[in-house]
Formats: structure tokens, C-alpha cells, sequence
């Protein structure tokens, strides 16, 4: 048997806790250092997150596309304007004061384009590990309808594993999937005011 014979199950990460995301980026991390390939999608988010940076500067064999606005705590983003060469410049007064705006309430477009995406690379079979970050938020939100995943799920090639990861996976997903890890918070410094810091929490 071949190490992609092995492939091929669906895992969900969801729940209220932080690091969602980041548990599926040590499976990627774990998947490419056994040398399989690993595409990642990620609703709702922009472009100036540590792990894109990363990703991009040092681990080839891992491929990451983000779609839509930067969404941290679901209700709140951080825009930025980034210069290509690995710094970031805080939109705001002198200083470096950070704005933080509500969500684009306008995220079916990026969405869909998303998971438009993701059926391509998918049905493409070339990658052995996909992840759909955030996925899981824009099922709940009713921006992707759950069928359009499960369609996903069902005609995908046998040796392809998925993670979908974000909070609000429905029920329905959670009794599809073979993998199912909900993360509780327990505490968070938003809870006292701090908030997202640059290379935690993005």
C-alpha cells in the first residue's frame, strides 16, 4: 500500500476556542515533511496573516489562497496595506494606531469564488491534503450552502483528505466527517479587551 492509499478521510475543527486554524496548519506541516502536497483555501480572510508569509517564504509544497476580508472573532477585521516585502503598514493616524471594522456584510461573492476554487483543486487530485479554512463560518452564516460541501465531499477522488475547519459546523457535517475536534475557550485576553496580536492570533 502507498502512503496516498491511506488518504482520503474529511476532518472538521470547529468550536469556540482559538486555534482552529492553526491545529490544521500542523497536520499541513506534518503532511508535507512526509512529502505530500497541500493546498489551502481560506474564507473570510485577507492577505497579511503570519501564516501566508510563511508559507509563502519557506514551505513550497504547500499552496495558500485566501478569499474575502480578514476575519477575526467574526466581528471585527484589520485592514492593511502590504508592501511585497514582508512588512505591513497599519491603515490609520500616525503612530500605528490600528481600525478595526465590522465584517464585509457582502461575503458571498468571495465565497463562492472560494468554493468554486476548491472544487477545481479538489476534482484536480493533485493535491493529497486540502484545507478549507473558515469554511465552516460561512455554512453557518448561510453564505455556502452546507449541499454545495457535501457535493465537494462526495465526488472527491478517494485520496484526498480534507480538513474543514471554523466555528458553527452544523450537525449535519459533524455526523459526515471522520474527524471531529471542537476546541473550547475557556479564556481568551479578548474577554479583558486585548485584541487579534500580529503572529498569535494572525
Amino acid at each position: 500500500m502507498t502512503p496516498e492509499e491511506g488518504l482520503g478521510l474529511v476532518h472538521v475543527i470547529t468550536g469556540d476556542g482559538k486555534g482552529k486554524t492553526t491545529s490544521s496548519l500542523g497536520t499541513a506541516l506534518r503532511a508535507v515533511g512526509q512529502g505530500f502536497k497541500v493546498y489551502i483555501i481560506q474564507f473570510m480572510k485577507g492577505e497579511d496573516t503570519g501564516e501566508i508569509f510563511a508559507i509563502k517564504k519557506y514551505i513550497p509544497n504547500i499552496t495558500i489562497v485566501p478569499y474575502g476580508r480578514m476575519a477575526l472573532k467574526d466581528k471585527q477585521t484589520r485592514v492593511f496595506h502590504y508592501d511585497g516585502e514582508g512588512t505591513d503598514k497599519p491603515i490609520g493616524p500616525p503612530g500605528g494606531k490600528y481600525y478595526y471594522f465590522p465584517p464585509d456584510d457582502k461575503e458571498e461573492e468571495p465565497s463562492r469564488r472560494a468554493m468554486e476554487h476548491a472544487f477545481h483543486v479538489v476534482n484536480k487530485g493533485e493535491h493529497h491534503l486540502v484545507i478549507l479554512d473558515e469554511v465552516n463560518c460561512v455554512i453557518d452564516k448561510n453564505i455556502v450552502p452546507i449541499e454545495a460541501v457535501f457535493k465537494l465531499i462526495n465526488e472527491k477522488p478517494k485520496h484526498v483528505e480534507l480538513i474543514l475547519t471554523g466555528r458553527g459546523a452544523p450537525k449535519e457535517l459533524i455526523e459526515k466527517a471522520d474527524y471531529v475536534n471542537e476546541i473550547k475557550s475557556i479564556k481568551h485576553p479578548y474577554d479583558r479587551g486585548i485584541l487579534a496580536r500580529r503572529g498569535i492570533e494572525y
